[in-house]
């Protein structure tokens, strides 16, 4: 069990918990604000929101080479859960795209509930509360908001969220460091 607390130290210090990811989420979930208050109809929007998503991986390797972050992970066996852990999200993004035929109005809505649901893992990989604390607040917000407000009001919240997020993580970083 030691040796298993000790790669999550690891897996946490070398990572930073995952930071590089958050911040980049702030700047996806500013592209879908910027899409959503635009004035095209809600499928070219949801369309465009899932194409916001495929600058992550860019932009959170260069955000690793800014903070000094290891990406890559290499050496610690805990990295491949966290790619799991990512990549389990894909299968849940099958929803949204039901969502998106069906329901469009509230596919922001099911998109930012899986967002942040796929976050509960990663609160065990980096022994973060933060991560355990927003995958829990995230859906069940992102449901009221949906249910109650327009998609850009969500964006918004998302983006707000992932900044509070990015500092929250921030700080439990120096705490490790």
């Amino acid at each position: 069990m030691n040796t298993l607390n000790e790669l999550i130290k690891d897996c946490s210090r070398r990572q930073k918990k995952g930071l590089h990811f958050i911040m980049s989420s702030v700047v996806i979930w500013a592209l879908i604000l910027c899409v959503h208050l635009s004035d095209m109809n809600i499928e070219l929007k949801n369309l465009i929101t899932f194409c916001c998503s495929a600058v992550l991986f860019p932009l959170a390797w260069m955000l690793s080479k800014l903070l000094h972050i290891d990406f890559e992970g290499k050496g610690n066996p805990l990295t491949k859960a966290g790619i799991i852990f990512s990549i389990n999200q894909m299968l849940y993004i099958l929803i949204a795209m039901w969502v998106y035929a069906a329901v469009p109005e509230k596919m922001l809505m099911v998109y930012a509930m899986i967002f942040g649901a796929h976050l509960m893992p990663f609160s065990w990989l980096y022994n973060s509360k933060s991560y355990l604390v927003l995958s829990i607040f995230i859906p069940i917000a992102a449901l009221v908001i949906g249910l109650l407000t327009a998609p850009w009001v969500l964006a918004a919240f998302m983006m707000v969220v992932e900044l509070v997020f990015s500092i929250l993580l921030y700080s439990e970083c120096k705490k490790i460091f």
